[in-house]
């Protein structure tokens, strides 16, 4: 598959403005840029990571309670870090990345 730069540096822009602007960016993004076919994939991704990583924030902020949740927090907030920063390489390279222990709810 052939990718147009631009459309590599839309992708990386989904995931870098995230930082910013962790809904807004992103969206505006991926509405005006989604006819292109990977950066649709990417917009589609960086939601459903989204979504998955604060349901699993809510869920260890749920655990403070039993104190093992700081430690969650701690990790699920790194993790966020990091795959974000790994997607903005991939999309850049034009590769389609696969955030791990993301749930598909946006296909």
């Amino acid at each position: 598959m052939n990718i147009r730069n631009e459309d590599k540096l839309f992708a990386l822009a989904i995931y870098a403005s995230s930082f910013f602007t962790t809904f807004v960016g992103p969206l505006i993004i991926w509405l005006i840029k989604r006819d292109s076919e990977f950066v649709n994939y990417h917009g589609k991704e960086y939601f459903n990571f989204l979504i998955s990583y604060t349901i699993y924030l809510v869920i260890s902020g749920i655990l403070t309670l039993i104190f093992i949740g700081f430690i969650l927090c701690a990790i699920v907030s790194l993790l966020m870090f990091i795959f974000t920063i790994i997607a903005c390489i991939k999309a850049y390279d034009g590769k389609e990345y696969r955030i791990p222990m993301v749930i598909r709810f946006i296909r």
